[in-house]
């Protein structure tokens, strides 16, 4: 594993996936939600994003974090592995909530999460089953052919994923 993307729903837990295996990997990770945003959290032109994301997948190892269908078939043709957090709403929405209680709001600056709970972002979780994740596999189907494709279902499936990982690299 050395070219990573990790996808899922928000509130699944990608960054905090992506922080512990950028630790256990010492892997060099990126936050799309720190390219796709400006300081004002505006979003970026597409194209924009699009021409980082073809600069950053160019190194040797990587650990990239985030949904943006847009631009995952970028990753995807040079990602070795992909995990996607396919967990379910509830799930979901108890992450996007517990991380509301953590940072209080407001841009993290670890990992430029903004968090900012709309109800269109509620609506986007409990949709996302449905709408994104079809979109989400079609991609995989059509971009992702030669990647590792790791989905884990729940959090106690993650962490033994993480704690699976920790003991193969004895970290």
């Amino acid at each position: 594993m050395d070219r990573i993307a990790i996808i899922g729903c928000g509130g699944s837990g990608k960054s905090t996936v992506a922080r512990q295996l950028a630790q256990i990997l010492d892997a060099p990770l990126i936050h799309l939600d720190t390219l796709y945003y400006d300081k004002q959290w505006n979003p970026v032109p597409k194209d924009e994003l699009a021409a980082q994301q073809e600069k950053l997948i160019t190194g040797e190892r990587w650990i990239i974090e985030g949904n943006y269908a847009g631009t995952l078939p970028i990753r995807l043709a040079a990602a070795d592995t992909v995990i996607f957090l396919d967990l379910p709403a509830r799930t979901c929405l108890w992450g996007i909530a517990e991380r509301r209680w953590r940072y209080h709001g407001g841009q993290h600056p670890t990992d430029g999460v903004y968090d900012r709970i709309t109800w269109s972002f509620v609506r986007y979780i409990l949709g996302y089953r449905h709408t994104m994740r079809p979109r989400v596999r079609h991609l995989l189907q059509e971009h992702g052919a030669k990647v590792r494709l790791i989905t884990v279902t729940s959090r106690r499936h993650t962490n033994r994923f993480i704690d699976r990982i920790k003991r193969e690299t004895n970290r």
